[in-house]
């Protein structure tokens, strides 16, 4: 059964719901995962999303704050949630497809702006959560999965627009990018965009305080989609949707794409 799947870091999903079904209408993933929501999973407009043919939901969120939803026209059902490093956050969610494959929405923390745990909480809150991710996949080695997500590091030098300028800064210091490694290794990940697209710069977002994003180009690639390796063979088509950062009142975040045959 192949489908289309997109993730895409909507920064409110209440305030860009046309944008949502924008995509919807234009693009048609079959199933929609969406990171930063910043709404009760009740506010979430649902009914207008099932109106485009996502019937099915399954979402943790918080007022103002984080979210996760997955939005599907396949029927799925919910796989559950983690509170990763214990921080109270809606940054996780699951589904399990017909198929059997199981579908991981993850909103990682940012980080805030000094690499430093000793100075900046929020740097060491990400730090622990990639460690607990770590280690749940070393106790349980995760099968027929895919993980997608707005993962906020840019591990390759080529996700980057400038490695060496951005080497202290938070999203691509080097700890960062170790702890990220160790999550891929330990649940046998493979980064499927890449997988697809070996070469060349890649990024999926681009900040807010650019005057001219697309000309000045400043972007990271801090969205993913990882396949376990029982399945990542199937994928195919990778890309991502620059043009959706271009959008009216965008997310600073383009989606992300891949098809599975699975």
């Amino acid at each position: 059964m192949p489908f289309t799947l997109a993730t895409w870091n909507i920064n409110s999903v209440r305030l860009r719901a046309a944008l949502v079904t924008k995509l919807m209408k234009e693009e048609a993933p079959d199933i929609l995962c969406l990171q930063e929501c910043k709404s009760p999973v009740e506010k979430i407009p649902a009914d207008i999303f099932a109106a485009h043919g996502y019937t099915h939901m399954i979402a943790r969120g918080q007022k103002g704050y984080n979210g996760v939803a997955i939005l599907s026209k396949l029927p799925m059902e919910d796989a559950g949630d983690r509170d990763w490093a214990g921080l109270g956050h809606a940054r996780h969610v699951a589904g399990r497809l017909e198929n059997g494959v199981t579908i991981h929405n993850f909103y990682v923390p940012a980080g805030g702006d000094k690499p430093d745990r000793e100075v900046n909480e929020k740097f060491g809150q990400k730090l622990d959560f990639l460690t607990e991710m770590r280690d749940a996949y070393l106790a349980e080695k995760p099968e027929k999965s895919i993980l997608v997500g707005d993962l906020n590091i840019a591990p390759r030098e080529d996700d980057v627009w400038n490695h060496k300028q951005l080497l202290k800064v938070v999203s691509h210091t080097p700890i960062e990018v170790e702890h990220l490694a160790a999550v891929q290794e330990a649940g046998g990940w493979v980064d499927v965009t890449r997988a697809d697209i070996p070469e060349g710069q890649l990024y999926s977002w681009w900040s807010y305080r650019s005057p001219n994003w697309d000309a000045a180009d400043k972007g990271r690639r801090l969205d993913h989609i990882w396949a376990t390796g029982d399945i990542a063979e199937s994928a195919s088509g990778s890309r991502i949707l620059r043009e959706v950062r271009g959008w009216e009142q965008p997310s600073d975040h383009a989606p992300v794409f891949a098809t599975f045959d699975l």
